[in-house]
């Protein structure tokens, strides 16, 4: 009866549960679910992670390769972020070009790498004007059940904290980069931005890391950047219900306290690998 009810009227189930300041999966309003990492999994890249938040899962694989940079910058580097959403995680993504989800969240995630200055990218530089590295950080979603935003950033920061990089020499003789077999250094880190993502239900009521079924049934969707040291970098949010100015500082209070708890856990995670 109560999943017939769920299909008939699927709006109306969620207020029932809602009243009671609940969630049909048990959870509290502003209660994320389980998030579980691993770290250094993929042994072809040199960087990797795999967070399962929920059912949600995405793994992020990073390589480094060799590029020429910018005459405008040329001690700068770069990172280059794409996100893909296969069918094979989700009914609603097809075979063919990228979703616009998929393309929707690779610039979000570019945006955030942006303003968080998450490295220093003149640390690519390899030798000034000639050779830096680029960093490709490929991200695939595995099983989509909705906030592909938190997943995607937490195996993010993750795998670029598993990065190990190659010792560069250049061959004074033939000018040709020559990287050791041997010798590698771990990327510096200098910021930690960690999502959280907001359904509005109602127009109104607030429901923090939503399931793909909450998302469907929003009227809104906000989600907001923290570093770990609380420096708001970014707040995406497009479209649907306007928010007050007083439901937006709830966000960004929930979201400091979950870039705590994210951080604590990669640091955890990275610590019992050896990294």
């Amino acid at each position: 009866m109560a999943a017939e009810f769920k299909t008939a009227q699927p709006v109306e189930f969620y207020r029932q549960f809602l009243k009671a300041e609940l969630r049909p999966d048990g959870r509290e309003l502003g209660e994320i679910r389980s998030t579980v990492l691993n770290v250094g999994s993929i042994s072809t890249s040199d960087g990797s992670a795999l967070v399962k938040l929920g059912n949600t899962t995405v793994v992020c694989g990073i390589k480094a390769e060799f590029a020429s940079p910018t005459i405008e910058e040329p001690k700068r580097g770069f990172l280059v972020p794409n996100v893909d959403l296969p069918p094979l995680c989700a009914s609603r993504f097809k075979p063919g070009p990228p979703s616009e989800q998929a393309q929707v969240t690779s610039q979000f995630v570019a945006d955030t790498l942006s303003s968080s200055n998450i490295i220093d990218y003149e640390d690519l530089c390899i030798q000034e004007g000639k050779l830096v590295w680029v960093l490709y950080c490929d991200m695939m979603c595995l099983d989509y059940d909705g906030n592909i935003n938190d997943a995607c950033l937490i195996a993010l920061l993750a795998a670029l904290k598993n990065v190990t990089l190659p010792v560069v020499k250049i061959d004074e003789e033939t000018e040709l980069a020559v990287a050791s077999s041997t010798e590698r250094s771990s990327l510096k880190i200098c910021s930690h931005p960690v999502a959280t993502t907001f359904s509005v239900f109602d127009d109104s009521i607030l429901l923090v890391d939503p399931t793909v079924e909450e998302e469907d049934l929003a009227t809104g969707l906000i989600t907001v950047v923290i570093t770990k040291d609380g420096r708001l970098c970014n707040i995406h949010k497009p479209g649907g219900t306007p928010l007050s100015s007083s439901q937006v500082q709830v966000c960004i209070g929930r979201a400091k306290a979950r870039a705590t708890e994210v951080c604590q856990l990669i640091d955890e995670t990275l610590g019992s690998v050896g990294r």
